[in-house]
């Protein structure tokens, strides 16, 4: 069983007992690429030209800010600053422009479904800017390669089928991402054992966490109080992450 760098990540998150191995390497990919960006790009000038263009979402920002390293993210965010307020200057000018033209209205085309459609385009504009993330659309070209890598395997490592329906199957997200991928990279019998095996693992794997969730719940009746808890202790948890991708870190 031959292991190389792209392969090997994936046999590590299959031989976790996890919900979701996929959930792992999503995890792996995305501290990578906080401690990159905290790190030996602050002062690479190409690096801070992207970032000043898509900047980060709300909760890349936040895990750069928790990790401590204020300098640097200190040096990255107030570029950025700088690079927005030139775009905000273009969105102001647009807003002000819509607001004049709504005044500007007769009185009888002030209502109906093209009432503010000026205020559109400056809305669209701030939104984009909000929801901008390069480390999101590095994780997001990861993730795309890891699960091309699973779809990979199954089809020419000889003990990765096995070792994949032994699994517990893939959160919501990483589900349909498979599906979607699976017909571009397998097909005919081996596609249908693929998505055969995955959709089976996946039904019994909800059906196993109802099941643990019902007596964790259970547990609060005093009746049950004296009963063993099973594997239901951490079912809250494990559940939200596999109906939400893993939101919930240990």
């Amino acid at each position: 069983m031959k292991q190389h760098i792209d392969t090997a990540p994936v046999w590590e998150g299959y031989r976790q007992d996890c919900e979701c191995p996929m959930c792992l390497l999503h995890a792996r990919a995305e501290n990578a690429n906080v401690s990159y960006f905290l790190g030996e790009s602050v002062m690479e000038p190409s690096q801070r030209v992207e970032v000043n263009e898509k900047g980060f979402c709300a909760v890349h920002f936040k895990r750069m800010y928790d990790v401590g390293n204020r300098l640097g993210l200190a040096l990255m965010t107030h570029t950025y600053m700088k690079q927005t307020s030139k775009r905000l200057s273009d969105i102001a000018s647009q807003a002000r422009q819509a607001a004049a033209d709504e005044t500007g209205k007769p009185i009888f085309k002030r209502f109906g479904g093209s009432r503010g459609a000026g205020f559109q385009g400056p809305v669209d504009a701030l939104r984009a800017i909000e929801e901008s993330c390069l480390i999101c659309e590095r994780v997001r070209e990861n993730m795309e390669r890891y699960m091309y890598t699973v779809l990979y395997m199954y089809r020419h490592e000889a003990e990765f089928p096995e070792l994949f329906a032994r699994s517990k199957g893939m959160c919501l997200r990483h589900y349909a991402q498979a599906l979607e991928m699976a017909p571009k990279h397998l097909s005919g019998d081996l596609l249908k054992r693929f998505v055969d095996t995955l959709t089976d693992i996946e039904t019994k794997s909800f059906e196993r966490l109802d099941g643990e969730i019902e007596w964790f719940t259970s547990k609060f009746d005093y009746r049950n109080q004296d009963k063993p808890w099973g594997n239901s202790r951490d079912a809250v948890k494990r559940s939200i992450n596999k109906l939400c991708h893993q939101v919930i870190e240990d």
